[in-house]
């Protein structure tokens, strides 16, 4: 008997790796096909911002990137004043930011509101054309439309501004009609008044190189013309004429 063990051919397997399932053409395309990918749509966007940053800054005048827009807080004064908290002045103390003095700011007000108007020194600073605005309330002259004569907060008889002048000699209508139409247009002066008021005060506010610091308060000071001030001529020579009215109307 044979002592040499008959040995078993080894088993070589041929067996390669499996390999990824084939994939046909019409899977491939489905793959290709499944939309934006989140790169692309941030590469979309950006796109679009840039171009708006090109036109913004060719179309407006001020060459600005995102449309004349500027936020509050990239404006070194607005900033400021925020974290310095609101000025509280007094009509006397008011005067000193007339533009007189370097080293202060310009300051207006209208309707009680101060804004910082030293952005435009060459309008509301010394020798500016509309200097006298700088350091009072002149609410009044911004509703007569006299700059020189009404530089005062006093409103009280400024409705008379937008009150017809009686010029018709011959009107057919009984005193109790006239006192019921006087008190009508009285109202209406008013309200014009008030949104005259309003729009310039909205202006200062809303407007890109001024900003609000304060209000003015009272000192205790008395106005000894307060109530009793006239229309200037140029406000008496705005107001509408009866006699134009009616023409209008027939």
């Amino acid at each position: 008997m044979s002592n040499l063990r008959q040995r078993q051919p080894e088993r070589h397997s041929n067996a390669s790796p499996a390999a990824p399932p084939k994939k046909d053409r019409r899977g491939v395309r489905e793959e290709e096909d499944q939309g934006l990918s989140t790169l692309d749509i941030i590469r979309v966007i950006a796109a679009l911002v840039i171009a708006s940053c090109g036109l913004s800054y060719y179309i407006t005048n001020s060459e600005s990137l995102i449309w004349g827009y500027q936020p509050w807080f990239t404006r070194w004064p607005v900033v400021k004043s925020y974290l310095t908290g609101p000025v509280n002045l007094t009509p006397a103390q008011l005067a000193l930011y007339n533009g007189s003095d370097p080293a202060l700011p310009i300051y207006l007000a209208v309707n009680g509101s101060i804004f910082d108007v030293s952005a435009n020194p060459a309008i509301y600073g010394r020798g500016g054309s509309y200097n006298f605005f700088a350091g009072h309330d002149a609410t009044r002259a911004f509703v007569t439309g006299c700059f020189q004569e009404d530089i005062t907060p006093d409103l009280i008889g400024a409705e008379e501004r937008f009150i017809p002048v009686e010029d018709v000699q011959d009107e057919k209508i009984t005193n109790a009609q006239r006192k019921i139409r006087r008190e009508r247009e009285v109202r209406l002066a008013r309200a014009s008044v008030e949104q005259t008021v309003n729009r310039w005060e909205g202006f200062f506010r809303n407007h890109k190189k001024y900003f609000q610091v304060g209000r003015v308060v009272d000192d205790g000071e008395i106005d000894p013309l307060k109530g009793k001030r006239v229309l200037c001529d140029g406000a008496i020579q705005q107001r509408p004429k009866r006699s134009e009215m009616m023409d209008d109307q027939a």
